[in-house]
């Protein structure tokens, strides 16, 4: 199957130029890296990231410190695997699918045979592309992928996870067979947990809720990111996706994790009444 982008156009820019220009501006605004991706190592072991997924006007520079990250740890051929929470509720609970996904930078091809075989073996897992037809939290991660490859950085396929079901042991399971794939094929993987965190509250509970959540990813601890989330009544739209990202980093041996950059839509509008709060985080 060939999808073609949804968001585009709104969440970012569905023309070629306009998109390089927006993207340029995330790694260059004074919320982001403050410089462009440039290749400066090769693949040594696994990467997580933490990677927020509103309109690139909002959330684009905090996503841009991930991907300068990955930019510095990977080189040839890398499948990054995608977890994104499933807004839609269309679909299956936890589904991925193979094909293509346009972008305006030019079609990412998924990593068939990942794909293929975690469905397989990850029994809560489904091949099913009605999930990812309307879905924008894998799609905005894609156009700073490209990008990257734009830059002979290096050279990706991906692999999309949708996951409307985000209890601990579901999240815990994808994660496990996410790793064991990954060892058993051999593959050199990045893994993107697409999130954002409190949506619509106002600056001081969001950034103090995210805070808590943010500690329990710096920690790995993986049962308490479920446990903050539910018991204080989070809004975090893919606490699933992160558990995930943080079980299978942890099975790939990752031992530390770090936050790059936390900032709230309120930091672009200046209305800190009701923000939503994004993070980007690296895990290795």
């Amino acid at each position: 199957m060939k999808r073609n982008p949804v968001v585009a156009g709104m969440f970012y820019p569905a023309d070629y130029h306009e998109l390089l220009e927006m993207i340029e501006y995330c790694y260059l605004s004074p919320r982001g890296p403050k410089e462009l991706p440039s290749k400066r190592g090769n693949y040594t072991k696994p990467l997580g990231i933490v990677s927020p997924h509103a309109g690139y006007i909002y959330s684009g520079p905090v996503a841009a410190h991930g991907y300068k990250k990955i930019s510095e740890n990977v080189s040839g051929e890398v499948t990054a695997i995608i977890l994104g929470p499933n807004h839609t509720g269309l679909g299956s609970g936890i589904s991925t699918m193979k094909g293509i996904w346009k972008t305006p930078f030019g079609d990412m091809e998924i990593d068939n045979e990942f794909a293929d075989k975690l469905w397989k073996e990850c029994d809560v897992l489904d091949l099913d592309e009605n999930s990812h037809l309307r879905e924008h939290s894998i799609e905005v991660q894609l156009p700073f992928l490209k990008h990257l490859e734009e830059l002979n950085i290096a050279k990706f396929k991906f692999v999309p996870i949708c996951m409307m079901m985000q209890d601990y042991e579901t999240s815990m399971d994808v994660g496990y067979f996410i790793a064991k794939v990954a060892k058993e094929m051999n593959r050199k993987i990045i893994i993107i947990a697409s999130t954002d965190f409190s949506h619509y509250e106002p600056q001081e509970s969001a950034s103090k809720k995210d805070a808590l959540v943010i500690k329990d990813i710096l920690e790995l601890n993986d049962e308490e990111i479920f446990t903050d989330v539910v018991t204080h009544n989070i809004s975090m739209c893919g606490y699933g996706p992160v558990i995930a990202m943080v079980k299978a980093m942890k099975d790939l041996g990752a031992t530390n994790s770090n936050l790059l950059y936390y900032s709230t839509s309120g930091d672009v509008t200046k209305d800190y009444s009701e923000v939503v709060g994004y993070a980007s985080i690296l895990v290795k």
